[in-house]
């Protein structure tokens, strides 16, 4: 959510800016802008609001100067996306970007109107500026005041500072925001990841909770949440991995559904070696009582699959939480239960505020991240890599069945160390999932059937999605990804509550998507399906060659998916799921990459 970048370079720096904004648009944004200090010591902003390519254009035409600058892509939180209320947000000397949120922002805002100081955005950041500049105004230098500003600010947030007159001189906090140091030849550098940083340099400073960082040119210069002077890993990072092409796609998206079987066969070829499964030290589930599992959106869903696995196979109660109830609910935990929490970014902060929730409660915390180097693989016991590589658009595909895999990997384990399963069996359940690769590969061909189906969703206001067992939760999967990326209303629902309520809504205007391999919950699912369409509604079948042939000549549609992956196959379907969506969102000139409203990575509450 949002994206932050600054520098202080050797060349001009607000074309730097922009290219490096441009590398965090997949957080997403509704508007953006830079300020650098030129020659003189003149700082200056430029806003535009929308894409880049207008941030871009008003450049072009009222161009700003200088090698030291600080640019932002905003999603709008507090205040509307208008040009008033992009970031950088400058009072007097003062010019600042930020993520995240500041709580007591009105507090402060009142405070400073009795001081005669008057806000012109409606925005919680601009706070930031002018308390700054009020400090400054009483005679504090840069350093001090915007450390007295710092000390006021309650919420999340990520900082970056620049100072009329300053232009060796940069400022940088993070609070439950992630915030990233580069180290340069004679230049730094501050991003919100590495994907903005890397194009400069592959030697990385990630800060910590509550740092506070001085930048110029030399160097960095570190303060604690204490504000005492403290040393941060320096971190190479492998600038490839931050790569961001779309390889010959029209969309990200279809890139990294089609990278989907190169990246699982990734993941499994790690964790499991000569037919063994090969975890870290410290996961033995053996004295285990209870998993509680908590994640937000995609990842939750990943949750909700893995839930079935590790109760049918290891026998291990799993509770499941959207991470932003889980704490406000405050659960009870045991001490003999271990906490699992599942983020692409590593940096939700939903997440992450349910991990530090359960720390001290149960015995053991397990992060799956696709960032190893994010906050939830900092501060989790046992980060477990996901190895997706970099998910550029905003709706998840790959993240999604690389965490399936990884915690696939993990409910097996448990089955052995709990006594669940004898080595046959094991051997069988990993074969079945060293299997999916080469199944996702065939199961892509399933495009052209999505593609053609899309002008018939697409006409669609309403569409329900079905699904049983394992797979209701890629039925609510495929609810979702048709919602962010169409816009077009859908729910999941589990097949048997299709008489409680939701059976209301059939008719000849709502498809029915429902998701059923032929297994021992089919033939509960067609008399699911008969009901629609005994009603009239129009039924698109996702499911193998035998259950395409055992449903009959009733259904709208059905698309085939190849038979195999056993307890596993959720993964496999999760891949026409998310055709249908893209191919809907192509038919209906939506942004498939940066759908509307919508952030990559939600940093705040």
């Amino acid at each position: 959510m949002c994206g932050i970048i600054g520098i202080l370079g050797k060349h001009e720096v607000a074309p730097q800016l922009v290219e490096a904004l441009k590398r965090l648009e997949y957080r997403g944004y509704d508007s953006a802008g830079v300020a650098t200090i030129d020659a003189s010591g003149q700082l200056d902003r430029r806003r535009a609001v929308g894409k880049l390519v207008n941030l871009s254009d008003r450049l072009v035409h009222e161009p700003l100067s200088g090698h030291s600058g600080i640019g932002h892509t905003r999603w709008a939180t507090h205040g509307a996306p208008t040009e008033v209320n992009a970031h950088p947000h400058r009072h007097g000397p003062v010019a600042v970007v930020h993520n995240g949120i500041i709580e007591n922002f009105r507090d402060l805002r009142q405070e400073l109107i009795a001081a005669g100081l008057t806000p012109e955005s409606d925005t919680d950041t601009e706070t930031v500026a002018l308390l700054t500049a009020h400090h400054m105004a009483q005679g504090m230098a840069p350093i001090e005041a915007a450390r007295a500003t710092l000390a006021r600010l309650h919420g999340a947030f990520a900082l970056a500072f620049l100072f009329d007159g300053e232009d060796d001189l940069m400022i940088a906090a993070r609070k439950g925001s992630p915030l990233a140091i580069g180290h340069g030849d004679d230049e730094m550098f501050v991003g919100s990841d590495a994907v903005a940083l890397s194009p400069f340099t592959d030697r990385i400073t990630y800060l910590e909770e509550g740092d506070h960082a001085v930048l110029t040119r030399e160097g960095a210069k570190i303060f604690d949440a204490q504000g005492q002077q403290t040393n941060r890993d320096i971190t190479r990072i492998d600038v490839g991995a931050t790569a961001i092409d779309k390889g010959g796609y029209r969309h990200f998206m279809a890139k990294e559904i089609a990278e989907q079987p190169s990246v699982l066969g990734d993941v499994l070829n790690h964790y499991i070696k000569d037919g063994r499964i090969v975890l870290p030290d410290g996961l033995d589930f053996a004295g285990v009582d209870r998993l509680t599992l908590a994640a937000c959106g995609t990842a939750y869903l990943a949750g909700y699959v893995a839930k079935y696995w590790f109760e049918r196979l290891a026998g291990l109660p799993c509770d499941l939480d959207v991470a932003s109830e889980f704490r406000y609910r405050e659960p009870p935990l045991s001490g003999k239960s271990w906490g699992i929490f599942i983020s692409q970014s590593g940096e939700t902060a939903d997440t992450l505020a349910a991990l530090h929730y359960a720390q001290d409660r149960v015995a053991k915390t397990i992060g799956v991240v696709n960032v190893g180097t994010s906050a939830i693989a900092r501060d989790t016991d046992i980060a477990l890599p996901t190895m997706a590589g970099i998910e550029v658009c905003v709706a998840s595909s790959k993240a999604f069945t690389c965490q399936l895999a990884v915690l696939a990997v993990l409910a097996i384990k448990a089955a052995q160390d709990r006594g669940r399963l004898t080595d046959e069996e094991a051997a069988r359940h990993i074969d079945d999932l060293r299997s999916i690769p080469a199944l996702l590969n065939q199961a892509l061909t399933v495009s052209d059937e999505c593609r053609a189906l899309a002008d018939w969703l697409a006409e669609a206001q309403d569409v329900l999605y079905l699904g049983r067992g394992a797979l209701y939760p890629v039925a609510l999967e495929g609810a979702l990804k048709l919602k962010e990326l169409s816009y077009i209303h859908a729910e999941g629902y589990a097949s048997g509550e299709l008489k409680h309520g939701p059976i209301a809504l059939i008719d000849r205007n709502v498809p029915v998507v429902v998701v059923a391999p032929r297994d021992a919950l089919f033939e509960k699912t067609v008399s699911n399906m008969q009901e629609v369409m005994a009603r009239h509604g129009q039924v698109l079948l996702v499911s193998d060659a035998q259950g395409i042939a055992e449903a009959g000549d009733g259904i709208r549609a059905g698309l085939t998916m190849p038979t195999g992956g056993g307890l596993f196959q959720p993964i496999l379907y999760a891949v026409p799921m998310q055709y249908l969506a893209y191919h809907t969102a192509v038919a209906k000139g939506t942004d498939v990459d940066q759908p509307r409203n919508l952030a990559k990575s939600v940093t705040v509450e």
